[in-house]
């Protein structure tokens, strides 16, 4: 059984930041970068697997357990991906960055509003 997620800003918001997660990934891998094309890979398509199973939480307090995990691994892929712009041969996507830096800002003020409840 399928739901429309499309009214659910979280979720294709987190679904788009996946597809450019597996192109960038698809990048870094030509690039012989395996380790971290694997860990962005992970933790980067993660943020929207947990935002996604959150939807049919059991109670408040497993979906803000959910949307938290969400929130770690999007500071995983911030981690990752400060280091490829570090890196002087990695390659970096600014893109990326900002995508992910907004999924925070909304995954954060869920979890503030979910708590408020």
């Amino acid at each position: 059984m399928r739901t429309d997620f499309s009214n659910n800003p979280i979720v294709m918001k987190t679904i788009e930041f996946s597809l450019m997660i597996i192109d960038f990934v698809e990048e870094l891998e030509e690039k012989r970068k395996y380790v971290v094309a694997n860990q962005i890979l992970k933790s980067g398509t993660s943020i929207g697997a947990c935002a996604m199973e959150a939807q049919s939480a059991e109670s408040n307090a497993d979906f803000i357990h959910k949307m938290k995990i969400a929130d770690k691994e999007a500071h995983e892929v911030w981690y990752w991906l400060y280091l490829c712009e570090r890196a002087e041969k990695y390659p970096f996507r600014k893109e990326l960055s900002l995508k992910l830096d907004e999924i925070m800002r909304l995954l954060n003020a869920i979890i503030l509003s979910a708590k408020a409840r």
